[in-house]
């Protein structure tokens, strides 16, 4: 049985979104319990709306909730009543093998190092997200943990993104790029231009230099890599493009006239099917890489949908044994932690 945490505090739309999901990834996900973590009475008139296996979700009570606008770290450390603090302990404690929140980013992912805690050697976990492309998905990291990198954590977000692409969706050797302005080598900032040294020098990673991010979208790339700032914007602005051209297409079958809405019907299955890729609610949440517990981030703005994605996504990582197989296949030394923590 795999047990998920969840926040059902978390997220804009919370409880009601949350607890949608979670009730509707029961059909989907079967061989799962789901610790639903926050105000009691609230979780319980949102699961009164539906008829479900009352044995495969449990609410425990939390007294306290982190809000967007607290200090992260504070946050963790002074309210231990909440539904993040109390899941990410029972993932370190193995009441939980996953643990899964659409709450604040901050909060995430400082409770997912100070209570679930870094795996031996990594100098800071990063947020990976799965992308669209022509020819499948490609794995962005970092999108959204480490603002200020250095080029040492590059190295390390490329080899745990590519232990990701091999071990859960069975690429064999994972490309890894790094986003960059140009493909000639002088172009990038002094980060980019560092990062793009060592890893050259890292034997085991299929490195193909810089990608430029009109180019991700072509998918001859199965990692790209990026400070968190940079990778977010990226990340952003590919779900916004997503919305405009579903929203374009609309528009433009509507002031076609009665042919144009005809030929709209006709292709609307196909087309549906198609953007339904560019949905970020599609795609589930974005793990956090190189911690000794599974943690995984949904967006705040997420719906039934993208909980309901999530949490199948979380199941599969918490089977296949991500995090462990990402310890297991990092040689990060003592030393080389120390070294290079500050």
């Amino acid at each position: 049985m795999i047990r998920i945490a969840i926040d059902a505090m978390g997220g804009d739309l919370a409880p009601a979104a949350i607890v949608k999901g979670a009730i509707d990834s029961l059909s989907s996900c079967p061989n799962t319990k789901l610790l639903l973590y926050g105000e009691e009475k609230a979780i319980q008139e949102e699961c009164a709306k539906y008829q479900y296996d009352t044995e495969r979700i449990e609410i425990i009570p939390c007294s306290e909730n982190i809000s967007l606008h607290e200090s992260p770290v504070m946050a963790i450390r002074r309210k231990k009543d909440s539904g993040i603090v109390k899941g990410m302990k029972a993932v370190k404690e193995g009441e939980a093998e996953a643990f899964l929140s659409a709450g604040s980013t901050g909060a995430i992912l400082a409770g997912g190092q100070l209570i679930v805690g870094r795996e031996k050697g990594v100098l800071r976990p990063p947020l990976a997200a799965l992308m669209p492309t022509r020819q499948g998905v490609t794995l962005l990291t970092d999108c959204g943990a480490n603002v200020d990198a250095h080029p040492e954590w590059l190295v390390q977000f490329a080899k745990m993104g590519a232990i990701y692409m091999k071990e859960m969706l069975g690429v064999p050797s994972p490309t890894v790029g790094l986003v960059n302005i140009g493909a000639e080598e002088e172009k990038g900032n002094a980060l980019v231009k560092a990062a793009m040294e060592k890893c050259k020098e890292e034997k085991d990673l299929n490195f193909i230099g810089s990608v430029e991010a009109r180019d991700i979208v072509e998918g001859n790339c199965s990692v790209v890599v990026a400070d968190a700032f940079v990778g977010n914007v990226v990340l952003k602005m590919y779900e916004g493009v997503g919305k405009m051209l579903l929203s374009e297409i609309k528009s433009g079958i509507k002031e076609g006239g009665p042919l144009s809405l005809v030929g709209g019907a006709l292709i609307s299955s196909a087309l549906r099917k198609r953007m339904k890729r560019f949905d970020a609610k599609s795609h589930g949440g974005a793990p956090i890489l190189g911690l000794k517990g599974l943690v995984v981030k949904v967006h705040g703005n997420t719906d039934g949908v993208e909980i309901t994605t999530a949490i199948r996504q979380a199941k599969e990582f918490a089977e296949k044994g991500l995090t462990k197989k990402i310890a297991e296949a990092l040689d990060f030394s003592d030393k080389e932690e120390e070294s290079k923590e500050e």
